[in-house]
């Protein structure tokens, strides 16, 4: 039995997502500290992100960097903020955070945003990564 990401990764479960790469899918939290709130995994489930190689850790935060200055595009902020926590999915990812002040991010603080909104976002957000090279 797979990951909730890895579910999401193979079209079980749906989820709002921003971009994709062979190696890599980035999708909106479902509870996000705020809205834009978007997770970056690797498509190869692995439950810590320091047990990826070398490559794989790097290309996952090169796909990171290229969603994060999308988010920054879309949703008004001072900076993306990242994060990597891990326990509360067996799978390997990173946070980005659209943060304007250090109490944006927060583990365990969510907000609602409704399924339109969350669509809405997603849409803009995607419209903007460049992945050309990535």
């Amino acid at each position: 039995m797979g990951s909730i990401f890895s579910k999401i990764i193979a079209g079980e479960v749906p989820a709002h997502k921003i971009a994709e790469t062979d190696r890599f899918i980035a999708f909106l939290d479902v509870r996000p500290m705020v809205e834009g709130h978007t997770l970056c995994v690797p498509k190869k489930e692995i439950d810590y992100v320091f047990d990826l190689t070398d490559d794989e850790l790097s290309g996952l935060l090169v796909f990171s960097k290229r969603v994060a200055a999308a988010i920054k595009s879309v949703v008004p902020c001072a900076r993306v903020a990242v994060g990597v926590l891990g326990l509360e999915v067996p799978h390997a990812h990173v946070h980005l955070v659209p943060v304007s002040q250090e109490q944006d991010f927060r583990f365990g603080k969510s907000v609602a945003v409704s399924d339109a909104r969350m669509q809405e976002l997603a849409t803009l957000i995607s419209e903007r990564v460049e992945l050309r090279g990535a």
